[in-house]
């Protein structure tokens, strides 16, 4: 089975939303899939994304192959910095 981690179509007429999935590579691009890492705005500002790095980063280990519009996402995702942990004051 070949899996693919790609986008999903979502949203109404000229408001489009994408869910980022893992789905089998057979099945339709908005069909049945094996499981949602994230999601992807383009119309928000610089394209609001939210992304699990960690399960993506899980799949492409486990041999799941990123589409070129994902892997831009998690590359731009693994360049952001990491946020600081929280002090808390005594």
């Amino acid at each position: 089975m070949a899996v693919a981690i790609r986008l999903r179509r979502e949203g109404t007429k000229n408001r489009p939303f994408y869910r980022i999935v893992v789905a089998d590579q057979r099945h339709r691009r908005d069909g049945r899939f094996i499981e949602m890492i994230g999601t992807y705005d383009p119309l928000h500002a610089e394209g609001e994304t939210k992304l699990d790095l960690a399960k993506a980063e899980a799949w492409i280990a486990k041999g799941a192959r990123p589409s070129e519009t994902v892997a831009s996402i998690i590359k731009k995702e693994r360049s952001k910095p990491k946020p600081a942990p929280a002090t808390i004051d005594a």
